[in-house]
């Protein structure tokens, strides 16, 4: 079985009751790779306990990262949050253990932009 943690590092951040979470490829290489499989929906049912709201990606390949922004993560919020991590800061970790499929290949198929490169 292969983790998140294997292939890429993460930070978190908050913002009201909004938690914000970027993950960075350890090597450029396999960023098509997360990005293929490391998906809004995938997030989103990884936290599906916590976040009551959408989960929105946006990809950024120049710096091989992918960040998403998880709305009703943090409990109402930090001042409002019951939460022992109001801040959501472990939330980066607890991604980082997302299962992946063991094959580094990409299909095929894959669109022109998550082509691996040469």
């Amino acid at each position: 079985m292969r983790i998140l943690r294997d292939l890429a590092h993460a930070r978190s951040g908050d913002k009201g009751n909004i938690s914000n979470i970027a993950v960075f490829a350890h090597d450029a290489a396999d960023y098509p790779f997360l990005a293929l499989h490391v998906t809004a929906a995938r997030v989103k049912a990884h936290f599906s306990d916590i976040v009551h709201g959408p989960v929105e990606r946006y990809e950024l390949p120049g710096l091989q990262a992918l960040n998403f922004v998880l709305h009703g993560a943090l409990g109402g919020g930090v001042t409002r949050s019951l939460s022992l991590d109001a801040h959501g800061k472990s939330l980066s970790s607890s991604l980082l253990d997302m299962e992946l499929p063991d094959d580094m290949e990409l299909p095929d198929e894959a669109p022109g932009a998550l082509q691996r490169a040469p």
